[in-house]
Order: structure tokens, then C-alpha cells, then sequence
């Protein structure tokens, strides 16, 4: 068997459902804290943050599909700035695929602890490897492809790897990572509109101003909303899945 077979085998192996992540809340505890090294820290964030910028840019590549626009190319910088290019005749698809670069993180997020909750966290795994790699097609720029190469070659590394004991955690804890990543950007971003005006072109709410006369300000919030509304969907499943339910009704009893 070759390494090409070998490697689909695994990929495909992923499409079936397993046992939904239940485990114990120290264990839980271990998985936020392996997230959190991952997005928090100045040091792990500098590597971590470049998947976070790939992942904004490709709810932007996604969003614009969509709408019916055809993506011409991305580009990926190690400064963890980007830019998705795309062709159409729809003012609406501009507009539409400029909203969704900072939720879609969170909501990647959020699909990845679903999936580790409800026992797809092996497809979740799979698909990524697959997304991943096809969006290499669309990379036009030297630190974009080490950076698109680099999150490939991870992620075929997980695939490859991590035990099947181990898959929902794993994917757990990147979901749990990516959401605190895209509260990262928003703040970020917030901080260009108040403090680093300076930026302000390179922001996707002040684009989205120019484009529909709606101020920054209310792009900022909707932004924040899908990014919340994603945070607080994210610990009720955290929560479900950490035994406290089952333990605070026994006590009551």
C-alpha cells in the first residue's frame, strides 16, 4: 500500500460517528488550558495566530463562493494580516463575504466542539485535513504558501498521529483555542478604531463602512455578536459534556 492510499484510507476512516466526548472536569480543566497556551501567550499566539488568520481568511473565500464570486486568490502574511481576492458582479457578495472574516474562527470553533460533543470529531478531523489542503490552490504569495503548507502539514500530522481515544479532546481543545483567537482579532481590531487609527484600512469593519455608508461601529457589534453568541453556545456544550449536571442533581438528592 502506498503512502497516497494509506494516507485517504485515514482520511476517509474519519466519516463515521464515535462516542461524543464525555469526560471528567479536571480533564475538561486540561483541554481549556491546552487552548488557552495555544492563543494566549505572545509566543505560541505568533505561530497560532497565523492558522487563525488562515482560517478569517477562508470564511471570507467561503462567504464570497456563496454569493456566487470567484475566488482569484489569497494571500497570508506573518505579521498574521491577509487578503482574499474575488471576482463578481454582486455589490451584496462584496459586502456579505467582508462580514464573515472574524466570526467565521468562532464558528469554526464552535462546529469543532460540536463535533467532539457529538461524536464527529474523527470527520471534523478529516474534513479540516481535506479544507486545508484544497485551499493551497487559492494561496498567491511565498508567506502565504509556508503559512497554508505549515496548518496543512499540521493537521495531516493530527490525522496521522493522535490516537482514536484521543481525537475528541484534540479537536475540543482547538475549537476552544480558535474561539478565544477570534475574541483576540475582534479586540484587536477594536483597538485599531480606538487606538491605532492609523490601521484603520487594513480593518474589515472600516472596509465595510465605505462600501455600505454604515459606520464602523455597528459592523464592529455585529461582529461581537456572531463571536459571543458562538462563546456562549461553546461553554454550554463544554459545560454538558463536564459530568456538573449529573453531580450537582446528586447532591440536591
Amino acid at each position: 500500500m502506498t503512502w497516497a492510499a494509506d494516507f485517504w484510507n485515514r482520511v476517509t476512516a474519519g466519516f463515521s460517528r464515535v462516542e461524543g466526548l464525555q469526560t471528567q472536569p479536571w480533564l475538561l480543566a486540561a483541554v481549556v488550558a491546552v487552548a488557552v497556551l495555544l492563543s494566549v501567550p505572545a509566543r505560541t499566539w505568533r505561530w497560532f495566530g497565523l492558522f487563525v488568520t488562515f482560517v478569517h481568511e477562508l470564511g471570507h473565500g467561503f462567504a464570497a463562493l456563496t454569493a456566487g464570486h470567484r475566488i482569484t486568490g489569497i494571500e497570508l502574511r506573518f505579521d498574521h494580516s491577509g487578503q482574499m481576492r474575488s471576482l463578481g458582479r454582486s455589490s451584496f457578495g462584496a459586502v456579505w463575504s467582508g462580514f464573515w472574516g472574524y466570526p467565521v474562527p468562532a464558528l469554526t470553533g464552535l462546529a469543532l466542539i460540536w463535533a467532539a460533543q457529538s461524536g464527529w470529531a474523527p470527520a471534523a478531523l478529516s474534513i479540516g485535513v481535506l479544507v486545508l489542503l484544497s485551499a493551497l490552490i487559492f494561496i498567491r504569495n511565498l508567506q502565504g504558501a509556508a503559512i497554508a503548507l505549515g496548518c496543512a502539514g499540521a493537521a495531516v500530522l493530527l490525522l496521522w498521529f493522535v490516537p482514536a481515544e484521543l481525537v475528541s479532546l484534540v479537536i475540543a481543545s482547538l475549537g476552544i483555542a480558535l474561539l478565544v483567537g477570534s475574541v483576540r482579532d475582534w479586540l484587536n481590531v477594536l483597538s485599531v478604531h480606538t487606538r491605532r487609527r492609523s490601521a484603520l484600512q487594513s480593518s474589515d469593519a472600516w472596509i465595510l463602512a465605505q462600501r455600505t455608508k454604515v459606520p464602523s461601529g455597528v459592523w464592529l457589534t455585529l461582529f461581537a455578536i456572531v463571536i459571543g453568541g458562538c462563546a456562549a453556545a461553546a461553554v454550554w456544550l463544554l459545560y454538558t459534556v463536564s459530568g456538573l449536571p449529573a453531580v450537582a442533581l446528586n447532591s440536591s438528592s
